[in-house]
């Protein structure tokens, strides 16, 4: 069992930046592919970025590539997206989650969500 605690939602501007972290228990946290997920109202929740245990290696959704970084500190159970350039579109709740396989995006565990608002 893992339990998953995101932080570092809010409201912000666009053009804004803001860093989410999730901070992971109950299991060897390197040992496993971590990913950030979001859904927007009325939306299907969609993959945005996702990171092997060793963090060598990471993908982006093409909507968040080049705006969005996402990290892991294992030392720390912790895994962060970095997000810049943020705009209206962003807006949605944000979720981290532990993948069964770096290379899809299958989830074992989810987290509860953070809010991320972003206001034109």
């Amino acid at each position: 069992q893992v339990q998953l605690v995101e932080s570092g939602g809010g409201l912000v501007q666009a053009g804004d930046s803001l860093r989410l972290s999730c901070v992971a228990s109950g299991r060897t946290f390197s040992n496993y592919a971590m990913g950030w997920f979001r859904q927007a109202p009325g939306k299907e929740r969609e993959v945005v970025a996702r990171i092997r245990g060793s963090g060598s290696t990471t993908y982006y959704a093409a909507y968040v590539k080049g705006r969005f970084t996402i990290s892991r500190d294992n030392a720390k159970n912790t895994v962060y997206l970095q997000m810049t350039s943020l705009q209206p579109e962003d807006t949605a709740v944000y979720y981290c989650a532990v993948l069964r396989f770096y290379t899809n995006s299958v989830v074992d565990y989810w987290g509860q969500g953070t809010q991320v608002t972003v206001s034109s």
